[in-house]
């Protein structure tokens, strides 16, 4: 096998399956190793083979092309803020719109709440008028709401074409699974290049990224992609102006998730239509305190 051949060989099974690499780097071997690597295969174990074949700027782009096919996944979240509070999410997370149907876990009442794109559905303690759900537009003045999602696309999508991610190595997670072990520490600038090698996110995406991630000073992550070639684990510190958030993600169930769906229209009530229905009732207080003679409600305070 040609020295061409060789390369394009490997690097076409790096990009399909990293977690193969132990068998690439046997086939180099039995393949003509030695002139592929310039005689330095047997002196070093075949290491130069194995670093070729385990790139993580190719293990990342596998993983999200595969995971952006997936559309859908489970997803566990313990989020310390930069406040001191610890908060909780637990349920569906989607991508491209971004999207999720989770149980928010806080201090306070556990609360389910649903995203799809811009619009938001948060589960009320009390119905309204028979309604369950209050929507709330996250768009302003016709321009998307830019954030971040939390979600296993998003975060690789950070991590395509950095060259600074490292392969740590193969090992079990701390739930037990066996991945493939990145690790990696960003600047802004550093977040701002993402997929620039790479090139594999729709434009739209990446602007949208690039947007959500501008006040990011900092960012440390630890990732797992399993097996599989989907991504199980995320451990990430995050740094802005605010503080810095410390954010433990787990993932499974790609593909075989419910995907997230609005709650029925009937059952929803949205967020103007609730300022207005209690604007409409604190007038009506108001005039009866006037009408009463005690000065309405200012008087009344």
């Amino acid at each position: 096998m040609g020295e061409n051949q060789m390369n394009k060989a490997v690097r076409t099974r790096a990009g399909i399956a990293v977690a193969g690499t132990a068998l690439l780097v046997g086939g180099l071997t039995a393949c003509g190793g030695d002139k592929a690597d310039g005689g330095t295969a047997k002196a070093d174990g075949g290491k130069g083979g194995e670093t070729k074949a385990h790139s993580s700027v190719e293990a990342v782009k596998a993983s999200y092309l595969k995971t952006v096919a997936a559309k859908f996944a489970k997803a566990e979240l313990s989020i310390a803020g930069a406040d001191g509070k610890t908060r909780g999410q637990s349920g569906t997370k989607g991508w491209y719109p971004s999207s999720h149907d989770v149980i928010l876990k806080s201090e306070k009442p556990d609360t389910r709440s649903i995203m799809i794109g811009d619009m938001t559905y948060s589960g009320l303690a009390q119905p309204r008028d028979g309604k369950a759900w209050m929507s709330m537009n996250l768009a302003k003045d016709g321009k998307p709401g830019v954030r971040l999602n939390d979600d296993p696309a998003e975060y690789l999508a950070m991590l395509l074409g950095q060259e600074k991610l490292t392969h740590v190595g193969a090992e079990k997670t701390a739930d037990g699974v066996d991945a493939e072990h990145y690790k990696g520490s960003f600047t802004t600038a550093d977040l701002l290049k993402a997929d620039e090698s790479t090139k594999v996110m729709e434009e739209a995406n990446r602007q949208y990224l690039h947007e959500a991630v501008k006040h990011i000073t900092t960012f440390e992550v630890d990732l797992w992609i399993g097996k599989d070639g989907y991504p199980v684990r995320a451990d990430t510190v995050s740094t802005d102006a605010e503080g810095t958030t410390k954010t433990t993600a787990k993932f499974s169930d790609f593909a075989a998730a419910t995907p997230v769906q609005a709650p029925p229209a009937e059952q929803v009530v949205s967020f103007d239509d609730m300022n207005k229905e209690t604007d409409r009732k604190l007038k009506e207080a108001d005039q009866k305190l006037r009408d009463a003679g005690l000065g309405g409600l200012d008087a009344a305070s």
